[in-house]
């Protein structure tokens, strides 16, 4: 009988809870009758409004009444239960002639099942089309049931109340019907021809105009950086990231008044390779959890912060177009050090986390014979440890720990920020070419007391240390700074940013236990505006202005003022 019942109604299965929507003006529905419906108006050309009655054509659909279908489904909470007879039914009334078929089938089949979030929402207006989803996927039940029990398990009132209602409804059931099928072909159209099944690609555009402000005229720089990321997942859990980048703007920025400095590079700098346009593989890395830890394996191009929290929020975006203007106040410099292949690991424990990881950046060089130069483990590494405590959810802290190895030559920040002597190993000819090793010690804080806004800090210390002509030498880098945000203000998407600081600085410089003048060690203070402004979903502009003062770590130098505007579009 089953098989019957399909072919006389003509339809696909049914929701017979769903009999009383038809006859009365509210009602709930499954979350399989919203899945249906909002498949069925998303694939749906647009069409000519419905007639109120039931004379309108089969095969149009009144797209407004499907739209409430979904927005019905993404409505919030609602504190009503789940229904278990017809009188809990706040717009049914003992009078109305679908009562007490309803209140059969409530209680015998156990159709209703309410709003996707559990809930009825009785005292809602219901739309003809709402209603025919409902009473479509009801069918589906009552067949489930049928060929689970037997051929007489539906009564012969509840079947010719059901009838009654599909003759109501014939033209909204078809037109659903064929909307279905219509979506059905361009999912199959859309799988034989979709770029992949297990891979999406993400996109950032940035247009950067940058200028001094101060009384050193330069001339204005116009730049564009852009970023193709294509995130592969296997499993739904694990993530393969390719990055392809490419850019007009080095990341050794022109003389600010004068002084060579790396303290105005911006986070749409790009590396020298890259600087013409030239398109790179800037990264490539793959992520995979393990119990409460999450692994990350970079072939090149990593990053501590591709693992490790920087607990920098607002300001950090990965060097991308919606944080921080500058490489600085994006994060701490301790996590800038090293960089390339390698692994890392981090651990989390609910109010406590660890990271640890190892990046090299001459991995891919075999010449084992020049030591110090390239290998896994014979060139530049950075080895990393990092435990963060997380008290509340509005409170995050954090310790860091930083072990580098610089051949002869290398800057100390591979992403360079800083002054020229704080990258430079050779410190003023101190190290007389020797490689060097640093230890760092970082502290960060991130608290947010308030929705709208979001204080952060750090405070950085590098030791560098070199053997030369049998006597120690020691370099002392001090950095920190301090950030506060205002999210959405003005509008939601929208960040104020406030950023001061001192970045990376050479402050001391001591050989065979004395100190050596080696120039000026002034702090070379770093402050930063900016304000991002929301166009669209895809499109933001941020204006802003970088501050520095006493470049080269020199107050006789004048102070810099860099003003920016970047437009970053998203895809």
């Amino acid at each position: 009988m089953s098989r019957m019942l399909w072919k006389s109604l003509a339809i696909g299965p049914v929701f017979l809870s769903s009999m009383l929507m038809g006859a009365t003006s509210g009602m709930a529905e499954t979350a399989e009758n919203t899945q249906i419906a909002q498949s069925n108006i998303e694939a749906a050309p647009t069409a000519q409004p419905a007639p109120a009655s039931n004379s309108q054509t089969p095969g149009t659909v009144d797209t407004q009444n499907l739209q409430q279908i979904i927005r019905y489904s993404n409505e919030g909470d609602n504190s009503l239960e789940q229904i278990t007879n017809a009188s809990q039914f706040r717009d049914v009334q003992p009078t109305d002639w679908a009562y007490e078929a309803l209140d059969r089938v409530v209680q015998r089949y156990g159709c209703l099942v309410g709003y996707p979030d559990g809930t009825y929402r009785g005292q809602r207006s219901l739309s003809r089309y709402e209603f025919a989803a409902g009473l479509n996927a009801c069918l589906r039940q009552i067949e489930a049931l049928i060929e689970a029990q037997d051929e007489k398990f539906v009564a012969k009132e509840d079947f010719e109340a059901l009838q009654r209602l599909v003759e109501e409804f014939r033209t909204e059931l078809a037109a659903l019907g064929s909307r279905v099928d219509n979506l059905e072909g361009r999912v199959s159209f859309l799988e034989a021809h979709q770029f992949s099944t297990t891979t999406k690609l993400a996109g950032e555009v940035i247009f950067a105009y940058t200028d001094t402000l101060d009384n050193n005229p330069s001339p204005g720089i116009f730049g564009d950086r852009v970023k193709l990321e294509l995130i592969t997942s296997f499993t739904g859990q694990d993530s393969l990231v390719t990055e392809l980048e490419a850019g007009n703007l080095a990341n050794q920025v022109p003389k600010f008044s004068g002084v060579d400095t790396f303290e105005g590079n911006q986070t749409f700098n790009v590396d020298a390779a890259e600087a013409n346009n030239n398109i790179a593989l800037s990264a490539l890395n793959y992520s995979f959890p393990i119990g409460n830890a999450n692994i990350y394996i970079s072939a090149t191009g990593g990053v501590h912060s591709d693992y490790a929290d920087t607990l920098n929020p607002y300001f950090e975006d990965f060097d991308g177009g919606n944080g921080a203007l500058s490489s600085f106040a994006s994060e701490s410099p301790i996590y800038r050090i090293g960089g390339g292949a390698g692994a890392g690991v981090t651990f989390d424990f609910d109010k406590i986390g660890f990271s640890v990881g190892y990046l090299a950046n001459g991995a891919n060089d075999p010449d084992a014979a020049a030591p110090g130069v390239g290998g896994l483990f014979n060139g530049e590494y950075a080895a990393l440890a990092q435990l963060n405590f997380k008290p509340t959810e509005r409170i995050n802290l954090g310790l860091t720990y930083v072990r580098g190895f610089h051949p002869s030559g290398d800057n100390i920040f591979d992403d360079i920020v800083g002054t020229v002597p704080a990258n430079n190993p050779d410190f003023s000819g101190a190290f007389a070419g020797e490689s060097f090793t640093t230890n760092s010690y970082g502290f960060a804080a991130a608290i947010q007391p308030f929705d709208s806004l979001s204080i952060s800090g750090f405070v950085t210390l590098t030791e560098a240390n070199a053997e030369v002509g049998g006597l120690d030498a020691q370099g002392e880098i001090w950095s920190y700074g301090v950030g506060l945000a205002f999210p959405n203000l003005g509008k939601e998407g929208n960040l104020l940013g406030l950023f001061a600081g001192v970045e990376p600085t050479l402050r001391g410089l001591i050989v065979d236990g004395t100190s050596t003048n080696f120039g000026r060690r002034d702090n070379a203070y770093h402050i930063e505006g900016f304000y991002k402004y929301q166009v669209s979903d895809n499109i933001s502009i941020t204006p802003g202005v970088i501050w520095l003062l006493s470049p080269g770590q020199n107050d006789d130098n004048d102070d810099a003022l860099i003003g920016t505007l970047r437009t970053t579009f998203t895809f």
